[in-house]
């Protein structure tokens, strides 16, 4: 039944049905020829989103898309500018670091490629960057949106693994830092190859006051996480504490919302809240039919039968989870991949937190690895490209990910 079931997917995966359609309808079908009961998957899917932990997926979604419609993203890239926009091909620098300070507060990687982009990408274009290499960047920085606590992925990996969202947002941040990192250094490489100009002047006066403005911003992520971390609220209370602070400043503070602009926020954000639930919903019913068919012990088992090398299986998964993320939503490989490779990494020696900063990397790089790379399509959309010549940009930062994701799994610093 196990093959139906993948057979099933597979077809249709290849009829373009939608994944979350597509994941349970071929569960159910699997289900009804082997004779389950079909009460079973209202059952599951009610099960699987009836969490307290996914109360803080609809509100950081809310979050960042009202912190990217607003002037909070342009004010920490105004402050990114001031700090290192002096340096050859210093925007490339800004592009990173203000894609690694949204991360901080949106917890999403499409709403941080967005944010960054629909401040950046008119400025680089008229300083005379490369329009394709400079998208495909910021598509790059906005996988750290997924990795950077918060993070909406680790969220949803926490529930399935039930693991503590504490500890995976604690040790998300190394990984999220090294991206950013090793993104920076091909950035840099590139602006002395092509000559790229200076940006803003370095100036003491500039810097403070793009500090100023962008204070408000700043705080977000210092409340949310040193709440989470400081034991004052919990991920959930920090997420609804979140959207109550990007709304006090946005309307407010800084006064760039009407109340109309927030409804339409709201609306386009409960639409994207949706499709992740049903998505997880329709995902419980998979995980709980594989999990009754002893499907992970089964791939656990002849996994390990291929090699005794931990390397090589440790790889082996590696692969797995990128060539997921390459073809699938995060929030469905997520959903998919964690109980069927959690068995195979408990034998590999990974520890349950060490193993979701694993996975939930490894399908932030597929979020810019074509066909289905979400932040290249946000971006080409930004920059007005063509989706192929983005695709073509975004080689350089895709191997120096790889480069890090490697480095994430094979060297545990903290985990």
């Amino acid at each position: 039944m196990s093959l139906v079931l993948a057979g099933l997917f597979v077809l249709f995966l290849l009829m373009g049905i939608p994944v979350a359609i597509v994941i349970g309808a071929a569960t159910m079908s699997a289900l009804n020829l082997s004779g389950v009961p079909l009460m079973v998957v209202p059952q599951q899917m009610f099960s699987g989103i009836n969490s307290f932990a996914l109360v803080a997926v609809p509100m950081f979604v809310l979050a960042g898309d009202i912190m990217a419609q607003g002037e909070i993203s342009k004010r920490l890239v105004a402050f990114a500018d001031s700090m290192f926009g002096f340096i050859k091909g210093g925007l490339s620098i800004v592009s990173v670091l203000a894609g690694m300070f949204f991360a901080a507060i949106s917890g999403s990687g499409a709403a941080t490629t967005a944010a960054v982009g629909a401040s950046l990408v008119p400025e680089l274009k008229r300083k005379g960057y490369d329009p394709a290499s400079a998208a495909s960047l910021i598509a790059a920085s906005g996988t750290i949106g997924v990795v950077i606590p918060p993070s909406v992925p680790m969220i949803i990996y926490a529930v399935i693994a039930q693991e503590s969202v504490r500890d995976l947002f604690l040790n998300g941040f190394i990984p999220g830092i090294a991206m950013g990192v090793g993104l920076i250094f091909i950035a840099l490489i590139q602006g002395h190859r092509r000559a790229y100009p200076r940006g803003t002047a370095f100036n003491l006066t500039t810097i403070w006051r793009t500090f100023v403005s962008a204070s408000w911003g700043l705080m977000a992520p210092l409340i949310i996480l040193g709440g989470i971390f400081s034991g004052v609220f919990t991920p959930s209370e920090a997420a609804v504490i979140a959207v109550d602070y990007a709304i006090l400043v946005s309307l407010f503070i800084y006064r760039d919302m009407t109340l109309k602009q927030l409804y339409r926020i709201i609306i386009r954000s409960g639409v994207t809240t949706a499709v992740i639930m049903f998505v997880i919903a329709a995902s419980s019913v998979l995980s709980w039919t594989l999990s009754s068919w002893q499907v992970p012990n089964q791939i656990a088992t002849a996994a390990l039968s291929l090699s005794s090398n931990t390397y090589v299986l440790l790889l082996l998964v590696m692969a797995v989870i990128l060539v997921a993320g390459v073809f699938l939503e995060t929030a469905s490989a997520l959903i998919i991949l964690t109980p069927m490779l959690l068995p195979l990494a408990a034998q590999l020696g990974l520890g349950t937190v060490h193993f979701g900063i694993i996975i939930v990397v490894g399908l932030a790089i597929g979020m810019v690895t074509p066909p289905v790379a979400i932040n290249l399509f946000v971006a080409s959309t930004t920059a007005r490209l063509p989706i192929e010549k983005i695709t073509r940009a975004v080689l350089p930062y895709l191997g120096v990910l790889l480069c890090v994701y490697l480095l994430i799994a094979f060297i545990p610093l903290i985990f």
